[in-house]
């Protein structure tokens, strides 16, 4: 079971930022030898989700209000560490990720930017697909959108 958080970027501890930032490098840089500038400057603006097991960091999402990133409320950078992926907490980071937009942010239209091979996924978690793909940091991505 995963236990999360949700923090503003100011209430993030420095290990925390650490070891989050830690994470995205690994599985976006390292694992899908992507070259991009994960500092982007919207880490600021974000409520970050983070998804802990037995007190150990291993899933993250950022989650936007609506016109911060898109124009609806977003969920980005969404990760689980790779030996932790059987265990389907992608599921759960998202869903506390579409429970916190709910919350935070009070709206119910989510708009997604998804990597191509994750359709699927984000299909069985009630997004569907819009527009056409297109490439983002050379990998191909298709914009989502879903009411929850």
């Amino acid at each position: 079971m995963l236990t999360t958080i949700v923090k503003s970027f100011e209430e993030l501890t420095k290990q925390e930022l650490y070891k989050l930032l830690q994470l995205r490098n690994q599985v976006f840089v390292l694992e899908q030898h992507c070259i991009y500038l994960d500092l982007d400057g919207k880490d600021q603006k974000a409520l970050h989700v983070l998804g802990y097991k037995n007190k150990e960091l291993i899933a993250y999402t950022r989650i936007f209000k609506p016109g911060d990133y898109l124009e609806e409320a977003s969920i980005g950078r969404v990760l689980v560490v790779k030996n932790e992926r059987k265990h389907h907490y992608g599921n759960q980071i998202m869903e506390a990720s579409i429970m916190a937009i709910k919350e935070y942010f009070e709206t119910q239209v989510i708009q997604i930017s998804a990597q191509c091979y994750l359709r699927k996924f984000y299909g069985d978690l009630g997004f569907s697909e819009f527009g056409e793909e297109y490439l983002e940091d050379d990998i191909p991505h298709i914009g989502m959108i879903g009411s929850f």
